[in-house]
């Protein structure tokens, strides 16, 4: 599974492409080719962009889900939808389907940034406003999320 590192900006056109950012091409090599899915995010109002592989073990999780108890039912079809798969075009760009940038709330400026695994697409003011926060909450936060993690 790839990991991926970096923030960066870019603009939409007017047909919701953008230029995929050259430091991610590098560190994905020939991956890149592959293509990628772009779905929704689940817990935050951005849209998340996954390599062909990392989509592949994403998914394989999500499938040993059994479809008979109601509640997995209802997780992948939400988990699911909007999902697409994209691949870059001749010259770089990648389109965001019309749909996700509503869902996005994506206009014409947004950040694309490394989350492990996958890359998230914001609305560059939401993304603004998601990160700025409160170092002592965030230090609470850091504190009740790693504060039990064994360390070698």
């Amino acid at each position: 599974m790839q990991t991926l590192l970096g923030t960066y900006e870019a603009k939409i056109d007017a047909k919701g492409r953008f230029m995929f950012p050259a430091p991610f091409k590098n560190q994905m090599k020939e991956e890149v080719n592959k293509g990628f899915v772009i779905k929704r995010s689940i817990f935050k109002k951005c849209l998340e962009v996954f390599p062909m592989e990392n989509w592949q073990t994403e998914s394989a999780m999500v499938s040993k889900l059994n479809m008979f108890k109601k509640k997995n039912a209802e997780f992948v079809t939400k988990f699911m939808a909007g999902v697409k798969p994209v691949e870059l075009d001749g010259t770089g760009r990648l389109l965001i389907p019309k749909d996700l940038l509503k869902y996005g709330g994506i206009s014409k400026e947004i950040v694309i940034t490394s989350v492990a695994n996958r890359m998230e697409i914001w609305d560059k003011a939401a993304y603004e406003s998601a990160v700025d926060y409160d170092p002592d909450d965030f230090a609470s936060l850091a504190e009740e999320v790693m504060g039990d993690l064994e360390t070698e």
